[in-house]
């Protein structure tokens, strides 16, 4: 199935479909720690660089050969202007994914491997069940050179983005899974 053919299918609500590696389309459902985790990150953008500041999350950006991706948090570059409906990864300063449980091999191998490739400065893991965040930089054709993985509850976190800015984002404040209880 195309982008073109998935980005005007209607799927059921509650759910998020993404692009694997491999070319599959995978349907999984939203969690409450997703949803919650990126208001948060969206939150800390605020503060950080404004209200104003380019950010998108869930929309799709145009990387080379039909890799699109729709991450759940994307900050751009200032002055990025969208060719058509969308921006390029060119326009990119920091991508971050926030793990699901059926999303896990997605965001820490194919993701990496994938805006390494296309040299997204900076890549943020976000993992909810693990409480800890993956920090990328320096990217490589096949990944990036440097991960450093910061525990939920450590403080803020200030990530430097290549344009100049600083992108603070607030590990005590990242929400974490809350206990399953039983059947009402």
């Amino acid at each position: 199935m195309s982008v073109e053919a998935i980005m005007h299918t209607e799927f059921p609500e509650g759910y998020t479909v993404f692009f694997g590696a491999d070319g599959k389309v995978i349907m999984t459902p939203q969690s409450l720690e997703h949803s919650s985790t990126i208001k948060s990150l969206q939150y800390d953008t605020i503060v950080s660089l404004g209200r104003h500041a380019k950010t998108v999350s869930d929309v799709y950006l145009d990387f080379p050969a039909d890799e699109n991706s729709a991450p759940d948090l994307a900050i751009l570059r200032e002055d990025s202007q969208r060719v058509g409906k969308r921006y390029s990864f060119e326009d990119v300063l920091l991508i971050t994914e926030v793990v699901s449980v059926s999303s896990a091999r997605k965001d820490y191998d194919d993701c990496t491997a994938k805006y390494g490739r296309y040299g997204i400065p900076v890549y943020l893991v976000v993992d909810p069940y693990a409480a800890e965040v993956v920090v990328h930089t320096q990217p490589t054709g096949t990944g990036y050179i440097a991960a450093h993985t910061h525990k939920y509850g450590t403080g803020k976190l200030p990530i430097d983005l290549a344009d100049g800015r600083t992108f603070t984002l607030d590990l005590d404040e990242l929400p974490r899974p809350e206990p399953e209880t039983g059947a009402r």
